[in-house]
């Protein structure tokens, strides 16, 4: 069973810095991990977006509403990520949710997400 772990989230104000991280439990019948990655969703019911993603091979790539002040990494635990925020602004808040793109041995690909954490950023 695939299980994702983020933490992180809280509430801050304008220009502080916020770090989450997200960790994946994966079951031993994946072939690979071809991403993980960060969406944000602002008011419940509204579409996801993209923030940022690592992929395999070490490649990221970051939302150009949010580069310069957003990046994200691999972490220091197997299957994991973390996502650095600086320079928060209020238009950051939102409830941020981590998903793992996993392909598994039966070649079946699947997109996992975690249960999210709230950012709150006040002025």
């Amino acid at each position: 069973q695939v299980q994702l772990v983020e933490s992180g989230g809280g509430e801050v104000q304008t220009g502080d810095s916020l770090r989450l991280s997200c960790t994946a439990s994966l079951p031993g019948d994946i072939l690979s991990v071809n991403a993980m990655s960060w969406h944000r969703q602002i008011l419940l019911g509204n579409q996801r977006a993209l923030v940022a993603s690592w992929y395999s091979g070490d490649f990221t790539d970051v939302a150009d509403s949010v580069k310069g002040r957003i990046t994200i990494a691999r972490g220091d635990v197997e299957n994991s990520v973390v996502l650095q925020m600086d320079n928060l602004k209020s238009e950051d808040t939102a409830e941020y949710f981590c998903a793992i793109d996993i392909t598994h041995e039966s070649c079946l690909r699947k997109v996992y997400w975690g249960q999210g954490v709230q950012v709150t950023v006040s002025s």
